[in-house]
């Protein structure tokens, strides 16, 4: 049985800035830039926000920062910061603060500038005393040692990972606003430089600029905005580990808890499913989180993503922005995880625009393959 709180919310603006590069800007102006397009989206004004939720990577007091910045004093604020999943949490707390009376008008925010700021694919998080005698360069060190394992258990092979960016590519190639454009195949992805073995640089997610916002309100006021309504159908989280050494099967992650349970909360079965957003830092989690959220058996995503399957045409409509891989990923991407969902069930993806979009599943990863949150989005059909 569904959980009361599906559709009870909706998300009413929407949007995106600096998206690739926005030399000049903080993070906090790229933040504030994405707040008032999703306001002029709306046709809400600043002082209607009363809760804000937000993580970043640059702030120790987020919610602080962004009701500084913005001028606005929210009567209900969450800070949680559990990665880059924190914004498919935040669908969660801010649906479940609005339907108890907390807050009427939401504000779920992310900026970052870390291209023009830097550009280093780094963890931003503090070392973990019992790795660092051995040097991992985190992230993509954990990711590595995923790679590696689901190969040994599994036979997935260097070529399967790379079917995963050439679709993600493909999908960014009907996208403008992705930052990765022009043609790449299996071979590209396979001579690019070796970052960590058995991951190349094609293996791996960009590093851009990119902030993103959305407003979200009660279900009942949903239909008096401009535009159409992207429901919250019901989320869920799983967190079994902080370092990757302390992972329990490199090639079993907590989506395999957080997954069934957004299913049944939303009361949805995979042939619902019209769309999955998947947080694609690195060609590995595609895989796993295809396995592990019940679209194909453990171990078989590797066979599952060959020949197409997930690229433009495909079987199955997976990251059609073109992911973290070839369309933005500034430090933490499930702000544009949302962002992509709502364009779609809204009608609005252009040419990569999907036939049926009433169900979006979004699946956002936090650390090392640390924190895993699944959240439901949906047209008025889905209700």
């Amino acid at each position: 049985m569904a959980h009361p709180i599906r559709g009870r919310t909706a998300i009413v603006g929407m949007a995106t800035a600096g998206m690739g590069e926005a030399p000049g800007y903080s993070a906090i102006e790229l933040l504030g830039q994405a707040t008032l397009g999703a306001l002029n989206d709306s046709g809400l004004k600043l002082s209607d926000i009363d809760g804000i939720f937000a993580a970043t990577s640059g702030h120790a007091f987020p919610t602080m920062s962004v009701a500084e910045y913005l001028g606005v004093k929210p009567k209900f604020f969450d800070g949680t910061n559990i990665g880059g999943s924190s914004f498919e949490m935040h669908l969660l707390q801010a649906s479940l603060a609005i339907e108890a009376g907390l807050c009427e008008v939401a504000l779920i925010c992310y900026g970052s500038n870390q291209r023009t700021a830097g550009g280093r694919l780094v963890s931003m998080s503090e070392p973990q005393w019992h790795e660092t005698p051995y040097g991992p360069r985190h992230p993509i060190t954990a990711y590595a040692l995923a790679a590696a394992r689901h190969m040994h258990e599994y036979g997935t092979s260097r070529e399967q990972l790379a079917d995963v960016a050439v679709a993600a590519r493909e999908w960014a190639n009907l996208n403008p606003e992705a930052f990765a454009h022009g043609p790449l195949t299996r071979e590209d992805v396979l001579a690019s430089r070796m970052v960590s073995d058995p991951l190349t640089k094609g293996d791996c997610c960009l590093v851009t600029d990119g902030a993103a916002a959305c407003i979200l309100v009660s279900a009942d006021r949903a239909k008096d905005f401009p535009q159409k309504p992207a429901y919250f159908l019901g989320a869920a989280g799983a967190n079994w580990h902080r370092s990757i050494v302390a992972m329990p099967d490199l090639t079993v992650t907590a989506a395999s808890e957080s997954g069934p349970r957004a299913f049944e909360m939303a009361g949805l079965q995979h042939s619902d499913v019209d769309l999955l957003m998947l947080y694609d830092a690195f060609t590995i989690n595609t895989i796993l989180f295809l396995e592990d959220l019940g679209f194909c058996p453990k171990g078989e995503g590797g066979r599952f993503v060959e020949g197409g399957r997930i690229a433009p045409g495909g079987e199955l409509a997976v990251n059609t922005n073109g992911g973290g891989l070839s369309c933005v990923h500034p430090g933490m991407y499930g702000m544009f995880l949302i962002a992509e969902a709502v364009a779609q069930i809204r009608g609005q993806a252009g040419e990569r625009q999907l036939e049926r979009a009433d169900i979006a599943l979004l699946h956002g990863n936090g650390g090392t393959l640390s924190s895993q949150v699944t959240a439901f989005l949906g047209s008025e059909n889905a209700l």
